[in-house]
């Protein structure tokens, strides 16, 4: 197979991360007899370096004419980085908002697995981390607050800030029949989190998501308010197959269950439209801290080039030789800093990328 995948290595970390990613598909399609071309493209603070802006119309349209897109993390120090002292409609995270907007990139898939390889990573009780746990966080992408009408001014001598969270039917009814697809892969179950004792928005979102339900006998659905799903994640994470849910609630949870696995740096991330089109992220951020250290954990952006293989290209061996290469390189012991404990042998970025590439042949 001939792939075309659009990089954007991206800011802090991101270009580090990225080379790993893109090193292991390279390794991947070596031994599975594909061939892959990339494009470089800019977006984020890299692209306001040399554009002024976060996110070209050039950079879109190539992000269009790829198969996939391969993406690191945007963004920098808020407190120090020039970036952000633009406007906020400049700065590198709308250049992203951007970006999923303009690819309609409606459901995104945030898995979060506790690898028992990690358990004493986990900062839950042992009984818990004992029992492990592998959850699809379904999260819908580009509706809701993060996209509605928004005013800052004064009224009645006062600043007045405002911020619209909209839905509709259509919106939700197409993230949630994604849902119950990936639900009917894995163990049938649906956990729909919404706030329907508060917001109009869930309670539309709870009757839509019902009525997809009954075109899905065979998998199980439960209503769960956010917050009462954000004390189960760390009381109980094991119940959970598919959590889906709105935009802002979907933002915060997959952050909560990526730390429960032991690293963020461990959560890969699949941004999927109506086609088979999808771009892939690690679910961090760009860490600056850490930029140009070679500490960085790669292991989220392989996972997610192994998401790419398996959602765009159907590749699903080719992404089942990824999660085992990485499984295969914690069992042995190698750590990133991030996942490092007791006994346990600490690596860098590239020799991680390096290892996992090793175990897939």
């Amino acid at each position: 197979m001939e792939m075309k995948i659009g990089v954007i290595k991206g800011d802090g970390i991101g270009p580090e991360i990225v080379d790993e990613a893109v090193k292991v598909l390279d390794r991947t399609a070596e031994v599975y007899g594909h061939s892959i071309s990339y494009t470089q493209l800019l977006m984020g603070g890299a692209s306001i370096d040399v554009n002024g802006v976060p996110l070209t119309e050039e950079t879109l349209t190539a992000a269009k004419n790829s198969d996939a897109v391969l993406m690191g993390s945007i963004g920098g120090d808020a407190k120090t980085s020039p970036w952000y002292r633009l406007e906020p409609s400049k700065r590198p995270e709308a250049g992203l908002l951007q970006l999923r907007k303009g690819l309609n990139l409606f459901a995104n898939l945030r898995p979060a697995v506790l690898y028992q390889e990690l358990k004493d990573a986990c900062p839950l009780r042992e009984e818990i981390a004992e029992r492990g746990f592998d959850m699809m966080i379904m999260r819908e992408l580009t509706g809701g607050l993060y996209f509605g009408k928004r005013s800052t001014k004064e009224e009645n001598g006062q600043i007045v800030a405002r911020d619209e969270l909209t839905y509709s039917e259509g919106e939700i009814r197409r993230i949630a029949k994604r849902g119950f697809d990936i639900a009917m892969k894995r163990r049938r179950k649906v956990t729909s989190v919404d706030k329907a004792n508060v917001l109009d928005s869930s309670r539309l979102w709870r009757k839509v998501v019902e009525e997809v339900a009954a075109e899905y006998p065979g998998v199980t659905l439960e209503h769960m308010l956010v917050d009462n799903c954000a004390m189960q994640l760390v009381k109980d994470p094991a119940q959970f197959d598919v959590i889906l849910t709105e935009n802002m609630f979907g933002d915060i949870l997959s952050d909560e269950a990526s730390m429960v696995t032991g690293s963020i740096g461990m959560l890969a991330s699949a941004s999927l439209n109506d086609t088979k089109f999808g771009l892939y992220e690690p679910s961090g951020g760009s860490a600056p801290d850490i930029a140009g250290k070679g500490i960085a954990n790669p292991i989220a952006t392989i996972l997610s080039a192994a998401m790419m293989l398996k959602f765009s290209f159907d590749l699903d061996q080719e992404a089942a030789a990824i999660e085992n290469a990485v499984s295969a390189v914690l069992r042995d012991g190698y750590r990133t800093i991030d996942i490092m404990s007791e006994g346990m042998k600490q690596i860098g970025t590239r020799e991680m990328g390096d290892r996992i590439c090793t175990y897939i042949k």
